[in-house]
């Protein structure tokens, strides 16, 4: 039998323990809640920022734009509405109907919004938003709601295809004889046009190819000048009879000066030189330099056929810095129409056969068309030929012949990229010039007509 009040007195001591350990642990419950009381609010917490201020704008990537992520912008601060802007404007085509900007901000802000013309937008950091409605502006809200700042935010992107170019008529012409010739080479900044219908000369000058000065009379020149002959090194202009070499600084007064060779015809003024081909005993042809000082040949000796009249010349440097020409077809001293790509080359270090080098490109590669009357320039690191006619004087019409590799292969230009306007006759004997990253074409003649127009030609992205 139980002894109750030993176990009462059992019980009490344990409630009495329980007791005591309740209390001790409120106690210290209590003691740390006094000294979190005590505690300085501030040196546990952040005070809400008062900075509204964009560092950074961007677009998120997007596979089929790489426009968007290439766009590097600009933030510019303005005591009033700041200005977000990309210099380099984005490549054509890129879409800005729905896209996803990004925001690097100084500080937090309590609200971001995108104004729109028609619409704002609370940012929430993943929109797809519509970047074409302008104006767009963002509006910044500081932390602790005391400041605001404005941005406006200007994408552009470029509204002209890089790829095409563009074409236009700049000068009607001046009225020659249907059965002229001319050549236009630059001097001294001007356009100079020399006009030939087989009896007189006649000579204008124009500073852009639109304004053409007064008809000149030249002199000094002999009778029967070919004046598609005639080539220039930007001062003087040169030109070849036999053995005597003319030469002039304003394109009306010549000078003849005899030379020791026989001069079958200027050739082109490349490498800071005037180059002419001159011949030897019958067909033996040599290419030479001519100066103050008279001809210096070359030793460079094309065996094969080379164009005598109506081949077109084009000057370009290699990737690798070399100074390169080519002469392209022709007629040879037989009257052939000819399919040759003569190859010159400028080396500083001299092989055994010195420093320059020539090749017949079209002996590897015969599918090249025979031509003559064509003309070409180097523009965009590629050669472009314009005009020109077969060996049955067929014209080769409107198309534009393009090369990527220095003259090796040749296809036609992207009719829908560049054109030449419907109303430009197919032609040969055009002088083609490129200046200020512009391509210009003067005048031809087709079966029936010489020209003297002007037409001038542009791709978009050449100097972006």
């Amino acid at each position: 039998m139980t002894n109750k009040p030993e176990h009462f007195a059992q019980c009490g001591a344990k409630l009495q323990k329980i007791f005591n350990m309740r209390k001790f642990l409120y106690i210290i419950t209590c003691f740390f809640a006094i000294i979190l009381l005590g505690c300085d609010n501030s040196s546990s917490t952040t005070a809400p920022s008062s900075v509204a201020k964009l560092n950074a704008f961007s677009f998120a990537k997007v596979d089929t734009m790489p426009g968007l992520a290439q766009a590097v912008f600009t933030v510019e601060e303005r005591l009033d509405t700041g200005l977000v802007w990309n210099k380099d404007s984005m490549l054509y085509g890129t879409d800005l109907h729905r896209v996803v900007p990004r925001f690097v901000f100084a500080a937090t802000p309590s609200a971001s919004s995108l104004i729109f013309p028609d619409t704002v937008c609370l940012l929430t950091g993943y929109d797809t938003l519509d970047f074409t409605k302008t104006p767009i502006y963002l509006s910044i809200r500081s932390a602790d709601k005391t400041n605001t700042k404005v941005y406006e935010i200007r994408p552009t992107v470029h509204q002209v295809d890089p790829d095409l170019y563009t074409w236009e008529k700049i000068f009607d012409g001046f009225g020659v004889a249907e059965d002229a010739e001319q050549r236009v080479v630059e001097q001294n900044g001007d356009f100079v046009m020399i006009v030939s219908n087989g009896f007189e000369l006649k000579v204008y000058r124009s500073p852009d190819g639109s304004n053409w000065g007064p008809e000149e009379v030249p002199t000094g020149l002999p009778a029967g000048t070919k004046v598609r002959q005639i080539i220039s090194d930007g001062e003087t202009l040169y030109y070849a009879q036999e053995q005597t070499i003319y030469t002039s600084t304003d394109g009306i007064t010549w000078i003849a000066t005899p030379v020791s060779e026989e001069v079958v015809t200027m050739l082109l003024y490349w490498n800071e030189e005037v180059w002419v081909l001159t011949q030897k005993e019958g067909w033996k042809y040599e290419l030479a330099t001519f100066d103050d000082e008279g001809l210096h040949l070359s030793g460079l000796k094309p065996m094969e056929e080379f164009p005598v009249s109506d081949f077109a010349t084009i000057c370009f440097q290699s990737p690798s810095g070399r100074e390169r020409a080519m002469i392209i077809g022709g007629f040879a001293e037989n009257g052939k129409s000819l399919n040759t790509r003569w190859h010159l080359e400028y080396s500083e270090h001299p092989t055994p056969e010195g420093q320059y080098r020539m090749e017949e490109f079209s002996i590897d590669r015969p599918q090249f068309t025979s031509m003559t009357g064509i003309s070409v320039v180097w523009y965009n690191n590629r050669m472009l030929l314009f005009g020109g006619v077969d060996d049955k004087m067929s014209y080769f019409g409107r198309d534009i012949l393009i090369s990527t590799d220095e003259g090796l292969t040749w296809t036609k230009a992207d009719s829908t990229k560049n054109q030449l306007p419907e109303v430009y006759q197919a032609r040969q004997k055009q002088s083609a010039i490129v200046r200020d990253n512009n391509i210009y074409l003067f005048g031809g003649q087709d079966r029936n007509t010489t020209y003297s127009d002007v037409y001038r030609g542009r791709l978009n992205s050449v100097d972006w």
